[in-house]
């Protein structure tokens, strides 16, 4: 599935050619939604947006395009009237006078107004948006501190959007390894010092991603990798998909487990178990 920092790639990729253009036509494919094809067709998109993993494209007429990918949804920017390479299913299309934003295989897709926006299922329970500028690390420590979050584990916290919205199963993973945390550890388990080094990890490397397009590893051994000629699935990451290759910093193997049937990676060394698994 996405996370946050691919969905905000999209969303400035598809404002880039929708922004400030009229919607020549809208069109849904979904038969409970085609009765916006009309209300949206010929309003001006005024700007797209994204909260979390949801896509937000707001129209003159005060309507907002709310899109979910979940695990197979994707947004396509192509000239107008070229259809792209894909067997997936069309759900939505925008296009203007010059090109065509297209969204496949989703189906968490919906039309709302102004006052339904906040109301919105997924919305409303979002936490502070880890690519938000106006939230700081001591936001992200307060959602650690809180009786709401304090005694879950930190597997499962980082996967809860009211949490901290945006992270998936990636920064996951990154954000606990450069923090040097064990996932089966609580933030009740942390000193005042660990709880800083991880909200400033969970910001700092999220909105690294964004600006990398995925990429969570430092630039320094980036470089260092790409001159060693490894493809870009290799020096990707740090921790994450690198079962059995040694840890950057102390060479131990990297392991997987499995938590609710997800995907978790990280070096027992540098993340040391401080209580037991619960």
């Amino acid at each position: 599935m996405p996370e946050g920092p691919e969905i905000r790639r999209a969303a400035l990729r598809i404002g880039k050619v929708l922004n400030g253009k009229e919607a020549r036509s809208v069109i849904f494919s979904q038969p409970h939604l085609q009765r916006f094809n009309n209300a949206l067709s010929g309003e001006t998109v005024v700007g797209v947006s994204s909260r979390g993993k949801a896509m937000l494209t707001h129209f003159s007429n005060e309507l907002t395009l709310y899109s979910h990918n979940q695990l197979y949804g994707r947004w396509y920017v192509v000239k107008r009237d070229k259809q792209p390479a894909t067997g997936r299913t069309l759900r939505v299309a925008i296009h203007t006078d010059t090109h065509s934003a297209l969204l496949y295989s989703a189906s968490d897709i919906e039309v709302l107004t102004p006052e339904q926006l906040p109301l919105q299922k997924y919305l409303a329970k979002l936490g502070p948006d880890a690519l938000d500028e106006t939230v700081v690390w001591r936001d992200v420590l307060d959602q650690l501190m809180s009786k709401q979050f304090c005694k879950r584990s930190l597997a499962a916290l980082y996967l809860d959007q009211a949490f901290v919205a945006g992270i998936g199963n990636y920064l996951r993973s990154e954000i606990l390894h450069a923090a040097g945390l064990h996932p089966f550890d609580r933030p009740c388990d942390l000193t005042r010092a660990q709880l800083g080094a991880l909200s400033r990890a969970t910001l700092d490397l999220t909105r690294q991603s964004l600006a990398t397009a995925g990429i969570t590893n430092s630039p320094k051994r980036v470089a260092a990798l790409k001159r060693d000629g490894l493809a870009r699935s290799r020096y990707r990451f740090v921790v994450f998909d690198r079962q059995g290759e040694g840890c950057y910093r102390c060479a131990t193997p990297v392991e997987r487990i499995e938590v609710n049937s997800r995907r978790l990676y990280l070096c027992s060394q540098c993340q040391p178990h401080l209580r037991g698994k619960q």
